[in-house]
């Protein structure tokens, strides 16, 4: 008896064990069916959520197109009128052959001779609005006239003189060829021109 009541936890235990193994198989399978149940519900929600979005968005522009305003279509711009060709006018009468022929040429008078013209007369070189040459050292009325003639009437003139010009207006001096290198006219020229009479005074002595 006692170890028929010693034996019987044991058997119970062991009759009890599959039943809790195979409940806790259903529980973890039915635990699994939830969690894939939720799973597929939260997506199933969110592709409708979508689905609902691009509706209203679909809806939206729907709407949007519909309450803007219809453009309405320019007319089509007038035809451009075209002014017609100038009509060109008609050619005058062309004369009968034997009227041209018939009609006398205009005499044309005759070329007036040429009328020989007067020689120039050569224009002489005058001191009128020069300066006085008089004023140079060594030159006198005779030589002055001479200047003038050659058209030397100013003392630039003859500071600005190059080598060359020098001594061709010296050859035209004739009996005063020489001088003007001698008395040094284009020096004494140079003070004259700028108005320097005290420089002048102080090399060539003073002026009459």
């Amino acid at each position: 008896m006692d170890e028929q009541q010693a034996q019987s936890p044991v058997g119970v235990a062991d009759h009890m064990l599959p039943f809790t193994i195979t409940h806790l198989i259903l529980i973890a399978l039915f635990a699994i069916a939830v969690i894939i149940a939720i799973w597929w519900g939260v997506r199933m929600r969110r592709k409708n959520n979508e689905a609902l979005h691009e509706l209203e968005e679909e809806q939206r522009l729907e709407r949007a197109d519909a309450d803007a305003p219809v453009q309405e279509k320019a007319p089509p711009p007038p035809p451009i009128k075209t002014a017609p060709p100038p009509v060109a006018p008609p050619p005058p009468p062309i004369a009968d052959s034997e009227t041209v022929a018939k009609a006398p040429a205009p005499a044309t008078p005759p070329a007036p001779a040429p009328q020989p013209s007067a020689p120039a007369k050569p224009q002489a070189a005058t001191s009128s609005g020069g300066d006085d040459l008089l004023m140079l050292k060594g030159v006198g009325p005779k030589l002055a006239t001479k200047l003038n003639e050659l058209g030397i009437i100013r003392f630039e003139q003859i500071a600005t003189l190059t080598p060359d010009q020098a001594a061709a207006l010296d050859g035209q001096l004739g009996n005063f060829k020489g001088r003007m290198a001698r008395d040094r006219w284009q020096e004494q020229a140079e003070f004259l021109a700028k108005g320097d009479r005290e420089g002048f005074e102080a090399k060539f002595g003073k002026l009459g």
